[in-house]
This record gives C-alpha cells, structure tokens and sequence, in this order.
C-alpha cells in the first residue's frame, strides 16, 4: 500500500479538492497542516525543500510532487477521479481549470479593505463572473444528466467545483446567482451527502479560508 502525505497551511485553499479526493476514495493519506501564520517559523523553515518553494506538496512513498493541479490529476488518475476514458479525463481538466480561473478573478474582492466598496467588486463580481459561469455549468449539468459533470461518476471536476462553490455558500456570497440557478445549488448538496465527503466535512478543522 503506498503512502501519501499532503503538505499544505492549516486551510482550506489549494488543498482542499485534494482532501476532498482522498476523502470520497476512503483513502488514508497524512494531512500535514502547517501553520498559516506570518510569525511562525515553520513554512521559512520547509520551503527550500520543497521543488518550487510553494505549497502543497504531495509525497508518495517518499517521492514529492508539487504543483496543486499537477496532484489533482495524478490522484484522480490512481484514486478513479478520472473519468471512463480519455475524453471525460481531458473534460474534467479543462472544467478544473475553468474554475480555477473563476477562483482567480474572484479573489479580487478579498484584497479590498473598504466595505462599500468591496460590496461593489461583489456586486460586479457577481453579475460579470458567477453569473455568467452559473448559465454556463447548468447547461454542462443539463447535457450530461448523471448529475455530475462530467460522465455517470465523480469526477476532480465535481470535487474541485464543490468546493469552491460551497464555500460561496457558507460565506453568503453570491446569493442572487444561486437563488437564480437552482441546479447548481442541487449539485451543491449532491455531492456535499455523498457519505464520504459528508463525513469529511463533518470532521475536517474549521478554517477561515
């Protein structure tokens, strides 16, 4: 049996689908959370040892991969988060990427310090970004009827979108966009009581982020 350990700060961010994959395989991996804080010395200490001086790291009977995307698809690869065959495998890397992408121009509104006008990038956000991506993905859900995104089987993609879309929940975020798309709130909650990650989230430590 090989054994993986996962470094990553004691969040959620880039790590999380990741969790969430060995979680949804009932997978035993080491979850390293180091402390996400400026004045703990521990990430200085770690980070010219790992390949590109970033986190996570995933090792694998002692070999280490880095790079958050390049373990997402090799764990769905071994642990069956890869689709039927090679087309769903390239469809849930490319709608991987796709929300990552929305992840990225979503961030914007947490740098902002003024909350009038951090309620307007939310607002444009909303309307220009999380709209726009919610008329697209209830279509992809639509078309492919399993309930996931990809093929009749969780896939990285589900997981990866999951998460980043519960957390818009849990943080009310976007709550016009939701209430207006009522398929991606049922995807939601679909993959939120799959036993396994249902477990998972009952257990994992609260974190801001």
């Amino acid at each position: 049996m090989q054994h993986y350990k996962l470094t990553y700060f004691d969040i959620m961010g880039l790590a999380e689908p990741i969790r969430l994959m060995f979680a949804q395989a009932g997978v035993e991996y080491e979850n390293v959370m180091i402390p996400d804080e400026d004045d703990d010395p521990t990430w200085e200490k770690l980070k010219p040892t790992t390949p590109h001086c970033q986190l996570p790291i995933l090792e694998v009977d002692g070999k280490v991969l880095a790079q958050s995307v390049a373990i997402s698809n090799y764990l769905a690869k071994k642990l069956g988060f890869d689709g039927q065959n090679e087309w769903e495998s390239a469809k849930a890397q490319e709608l991987v990427q796709a929300i990552n992408d929305v992840r990225q121009q979503v961030r914007a509104w947490r740098k902002e310090e003024d909350e009038k006008k951090k309620a307007e990038i939310l607002k444009k956000l909303e309307h220009d970004v999380v709209t726009p991506y919610f008329d697209r993905h209830e279509k992809f859900l639509a078309k492919n009827g399993s309930g996931y995104f990809v093929g009749s089987h969780v896939t990285q993609a589900d997981l990866h979108i999951f998460n980043t879309l519960q957390w818009w929940q849990n943080n009310h975020l976007f709550t016009e966009a939701f209430k207006n798309h009522p398929k991606i709130g049922e995807f939601v909650e679909k993959i939120a009581n799959l036993p396994n990650i249902k477990k998972w989230i009952e257990k994992r430590p609260k974190t801001a982020v």
